[in-house]
């Protein structure tokens, strides 16, 4: 009766919440891949059950294969750019610079944009029209005497051509990456890197041996967040340009063939990989944070 009166109280407080998740998060959730498991098309509701057939069908399918390569091809340029942009904001502040708060607002106002409006920016950005048409990047490029930089960006022929929407994720997201870097340099002991020094090691021996190694747990945050991210990106590239093959992703798929194609089973079915997909960068680092936290 003691443990009811002292944990009864907060779980009253937050059964309420409790009960919003269980229903709109997992309860639609295993709705979603029960209908994955149906034929249902059209308006009409079927909960029949055709077993795999869905996601065999989608496994065969020409555009889902394309879109798996698109959304690999843009995970890998969008963590790695904002990885390697992220530590080398946080690296300058780290070294100390007048107006420190002032560069960090800036770096960081990005993320306080949506991925819409962001995307209304970048559209005009990466607009590859040629001669009068020529407006953002390519035109700054040939007035700056660079126009052998100039890009069809997206909508280029190579498959890498939506790497070009990296550009965007990144810029909105590279400023977070470097709060985080940031608090984990800021982290490291300074004691450890005089002693490096002491002991002759030059500044980057100091960074490698010393401070890369207590960065490991912030860098692995750091992938799992941008990876799924990238993974669920809907908005970003819907807003750039919804309906362009050379940019067409498994949550683009989705969204088109529910609303569009009224084929309620195979989107339900895409959304489920997509699910499975997220779990699978996510679970692992929950797993290793967890055994992290026991072992000390």
């Amino acid at each position: 009766m003691r443990r009811v009166r002292k944990w009864g109280p907060a779980l009253l407080l937050i059964l309420p919440s409790l009960i919003a998740l269980g229903v709109f998060v997992y309860g639609f959730l295993g709705w979603n891949i029960r209908v994955s498991f149906t034929s249902w098309q059209g308006f009409q509701p079927k909960y029949d059950n055709v077993g795999t057939k869905n996601y065999q069908d989608l496994m065969n399918n020409e555009r889902f294969q394309l879109d798996v390569k698109h959304i690999l091809i843009f995970t890998l340029v969008f963590v790695g750019g904002s990885l390697v942009l992220g530590f080398f904001m946080a690296l300058l502040l780290d070294k100390g610079v007048r107006g420190e708060g002032f560069f960090r607002a800036v770096f960081l106002f990005p993320m306080a944009i949506s991925f819409i409006a962001t995307a209304i920016i970048w559209r005009w950005l990466l607009d590859n029209g040629e001669g009068s048409q020529t407006a953002g990047l390519n035109k700054l490029f040939s007035m700056i005497g660079l126009g052998f930089l100039r890009s069809d960006w997206h909508k280029g022929d190579s498959i890498w051509a939506i790497s070009a929407i990296a550009l965007p994720a990144g810029w909105a997201l590279s400023g977070y990456i470097m709060s985080l870097f940031l608090a984990g340099l800021r982290g490291v002991p300074e004691e450890l890197r005089e002693a490096a020094r002491v002991d002759g090691a030059r500044e980057h021996k100091v960074y490698w041996h010393v401070v890369r190694p207590m960065m490991l747990p912030v860098l692995m945050s750091a992938v799992v967040i941008l990876a799924h991210i990238s993974l669920k990106t809907f908005d970003l590239f819907f807003a750039i340009d919804p309906k362009s093959p050379k940019i067409d992703t498994p949550a683009l798929y989705m969204w088109f063939t529910t609303f569009d194609g009224y084929f309620y089973a195979r989107g339900a079915t895409i959304a489920t990989l997509l699910l499975f997909g997220v779990a699978l960068v996510i679970v692992p680092y929950i797993w290793y944070s967890v055994r992290s936290e026991r072992r000390k």
